[in-house]
């Protein structure tokens, strides 16, 4: 998909290149390939750190950390390798370099909350709200396989290459991660019932859209 005599052109041809050409094209040296992947990922990058910290401000900044040392590291990048693996390989680093230096205290805020649609209940607007408290009260290994497969849609077989274990490791550590989630939640909420149902798979709780 390369262009031919005047190269290849960011927001035409490039939209429809996968993330694998588009970093392979960074690695080249076609830095312009970068842009269109911010803009593919800058949101669920933000997303992704958001769920785990808590904290707007360093959110947006290790979001900008990411893509510069993805220009930095870009020759690290192996053309047979899954892009969105190798991109959240560099985000857990970057968040980690970040608490060496700075270990703050993780809390929710009442603006981590999505904007409710106007359809939405209050009811629903509330269960939104607990679901991000429950997030914060797991330990950070199980937030983050959960945040990693419900939220930000990685594939089990990614979030295995990424941590370094067994397919089957991942299921387990994020059935059990659903659990506890469930059982937070419901100790908030007062042991009210949730709705919907939880499963190993793509189950419908809690479901990406939750806490978009």
């Amino acid at each position: 998909m390369k262009g031919k005599g005047t190269g290849t052109t960011p927001g035409t041809t490039s939209n429809s290149m996968s993330d694998e050409e588009l970093m392979s094209q960074v690695r080249q040296g076609v830095g312009e390939m970068l842009g269109v992947l911010f803009e593919r990922y800058q949101s669920p990058l933000f997303n992704f750190y958001l769920k785990l910290t808590g904290d707007r401000a360093m959110s947006e900044d290790l979001v900008q950390e990411v893509f510069f040392r993805m220009l930095k590291y870009r020759q690290s990048y192996r053309p047979d390798t899954p892009f969105r693996a190798w991109m959240y390989q560099i985000a857990r680093n970057a968040r980690v370099d970040h608490l060496r230096r700075r270990r703050p205290e993780t809390s929710w805020e009442p603006e981590m909350s999505p904007a409710i649609a106007p359809a939405d209940t209050a009811e629903q607007s509330q269960e939104t709200a607990l679901l991000y408290r429950a997030l914060m009260r797991l330990n950070e290994d199980k937030r983050e396989v959960l945040v990693l497969s419900r939220f930000q849609d990685l594939k089990y077989e990614e979030i295995a290459q990424l941590l370094g274990c067994e397919i089957g490791t991942v299921k387990t550590r994020v059935h059990r991660a659903l659990q506890e989630l469930r059982e937070i939640f419901h100790g908030l909420q007062g042991a009210k019932p949730l709705r919907g149902k939880s499963s190993e798979g793509t189950g419908a709780w809690p479901g990406s859209g939750s806490l978009q």
